[in-house]
Order: C-alpha cells, then sequence, then structure tokens
C-alpha cells in the first residue's frame, strides 16, 4: 500500500485500481483491545491530477475483540467505504482542504497507517459473544424478555384469542354498566 509519487503520475487523468490485501500484525501492538487482525482487503481506485490524488477505498478485515462480560474472543466485522485525498502541492491546504485531507510527506504514499487508524477507530466500546447474550440474561430478566418483531405479532394473536368471552347471559349487565358511565 505504498507508492511513489512518480508511480502515480503515470496514471493521472485515469483511474488506478486498488485490488490488495494487506497484513496489519502491528494494530494489536498499538491498541490493546485488539486481540487479532484477519488480513484486511482493500479494493478501490485512485484519482489522480496534478494537484492530489484522491483514493476511494473499500476495506474489509475482522478484528478479535474481547467480550465485556466474559472476555472471550469475538470476531467483529469490519466493512466500510473512506475516502481519502493527498495534496501534492502544500498551498492548497490553505484553500479549506486541510480538514480532508493529508499532506504529502516525502516522495512516498502510505495508506497502511491510514488504513491502521481507520479501523482503530470502528472498534466499539462493548461487543458480547453469542454465549454471554444467552446465558448472562441479556435476553430476558425479571419480568421481561427481548422479542424478534415475529414473536411479537404472535404473543400478540395468542393474547388476543386467549381474551375471555363475555357469557350471554351476563351481555345485559355488561350493558347496563356502559349506560350508566354515558350518563
Amino acid at each position: 500500500m505504498k507508492w511513489s509519487i512518480i508511480q502515480l503520475q503515470k496514471f493521472r487523468n485515469e483511474a488506478f485500481p486498488i485490488d490488495e490485501t494487506i497484513e496489519l500484525q502491528e494494530l494489536p501492538k498499538r491498541n490493546s483491545e485488539i486481540r487479532n487482525v484477519s488480513p484486511v482487503q482493500v479494493t478501490g481506485r485512485a484519482d489522480i491530477s496534478s494537484a492530489k490524488i484522491t483514493f476511494h477505498l473499500h476495506i474489509e478485515a475482522t478484528l478479535t475483540l474481547p467480550c465485556a462480560r466474559t472476555l472471550v474472543d469475538v470476531p467483529y466485522p469490519v466493512s466500510l467505504d473512506t475516502t481519502e485525498t493527498f495534496l501534492l502541492n502544500p498551498s492548497y491546504a490553505e484553500e479549506g482542504y486541510e480538514e480532508e485531507t493529508h499532506l504529502l510527506e516525502g516522495d512516498v504514499i502510505n495508506l497502511k497507517p491510514i488504513i491502521e487508524e481507520i479501523l482503530i477507530l470502528q472498534i466499539p466500546l462493548q461487543v458480547f459473544s453469542d454465549k454471554a447474550m444467552e446465558e448472562e440474561g441479556m435476553l430476558n430478566g425479571n419480568g421481561w424478555e427481548v422479542l424478534s418483531e415475529e414473536e411479537l405479532e404472535l404473543e400478540r394473536e395468542k393474547e388476543q384469542s386467549e381474551q375471555p368471552k363475555t357469557d350471554p347471559r351476563l351481555a345485559d349487565l355488561a350493558k347496563f354498566f356502559n349506560d350508566n358511565k354515558n350518563t
């Protein structure tokens, strides 16, 4: 994921395709919450002009993170799109690009540290293993439980069918109480 400016300028005004798999073995050392990183698949293209180089990337990886309750390994898939722009001339930074761009340092563009930063930013505050979700009461508690929409609809149908039918002998009595409420 490293290219010299001279290499990239050969593709000026045309798309430079990117399809690489990189290993980020240093990532667990940079962030202690990451236990392992699968090979990172980076696809996309680079648009190259005389003033800037813009990378349109799609990044896919699986981070292994600790479960917040049991500390077992939990695979956390990451799939995201990003756009990274490198300015070839520092004078363009004054035109309002500095927040969305990277200034070029030297004659080489290295995307590996940028991809590492992007993956670190994707780490959620907590992840839970499937086992912890089931065993630790994450799906139910004292008087409550989590239901899918289908299960909720079945519960509603069941409750409606179980409503007690009015005894025909007492139907007139129910009308009597309704009449009293209306007056």
